[in-house]
């Protein structure tokens, strides 16, 4: 069926706006922003560890059970899970594409030679290492927690809690957390100042606050992340009530 001069123009447009390096900037930044608001959103949720087991379900898998019924029974089970993972995915793809890009086309107008360091911090000069760092990151986590094809910890379907409380027991996987998180924290603080000036955000006068809130949200996210390992490995946090029950329990796959 042939295309309608609507539809040709409409990809006429988004294709001339991920030609252009401005559009590309923007798109990156854009794509960036809904991975920043999807961290925060991460953030949040798992600090409903920092509760504790309780003496009943603990709070962070009633919250886990709330964010994958959200919407029945207008909605299919865990549909508002799905629809997150999948833009997700496409925000990913998109801003790894578009940062990408932009550095060739940056490499090719200077000529090939290195960029000027002079004036960059230390989060701006190591975006490519931090956000590499990351990519794997983001893998191992989705192996471990999500997909079970790492097995090296018993995890249980549903039990988020439990399934914590076993991964950050073994000081390992709790130093790979906090690098983890730390290299988060210095990839955001760069990318939301970048973001800031790429969407006309920065001025004179309120650039010394935008630097200031993307020093300060890279501190509380990297804080609010790595409290929960911590408190997990360091034992404020008290072992789920069945721990026991799980040693002889075969491992599923779990709904994080």
């Amino acid at each position: 069926m042939l295309a309608t001069a609507g539809q040709r123009t409409r990809r006429t447009w988004l294709r001339e706006l991920w030609d252009s390096t401005i559009g590309k900037k923007v798109i990156v930044a854009v794509s960036g922003a809904v991975l920043i608001g999807y961290v925060i959103l991460h953030m949040v949720g798992n600090l409903n560890s920092l509760y504790g087991a309780g003496d009943g379900e603990p709070r962070v898998d009633g919250y886990s059970d709330w964010l994958r019924s959200f919407g029945e029974p207008i909605l299919p089970y865990a549909t508002i899970v799905w629809a997150i993972r999948v833009l997700l995915l496409v925000a990913i793809v998109v801003h790894i594409i578009g940062v990408v890009q932009l550095r060739a086309r940056s490499r090719v107008a200077r000529g090939g030679y290195p960029a000027r360091r002079i004036g960059r911090t230390f989060s701006s000069a190591t975006m490519m290492v931090s956000g590499s760092l990351l990519l794997f990151f983001i893998v191992f986590h989705i192996l471990q927690f999500t997909t079970l094809t790492i097995d090296i910890t018993p995890l249980h379907h549903g039990e988020v809690y439990g399934n914590l409380y076993a991964a950050f027991q073994k000081w390992y996987f709790v130093l790979l957390y906090v690098a983890a998180v730390c290299a988060l924290g210095f990839h955001l603080r760069h990318a939301v100042w970048s973001a800031a000036q790429t969407l006309g955000l920065d001025r004179p006068e309120r650039n010394r606050v935008l630097r200031r809130t993307a020093s300060g949200l890279a501190v509380v996210i990297v804080l609010g992340f790595i409290s929960v390992p911590l408190a997990f490995w360091t034992g404020i946090l008290d072992a789920p009530p069945d721990e026991g029950a799980h040693a002889s329990a075969t491992p599923m796959v779990v709904t994080r």
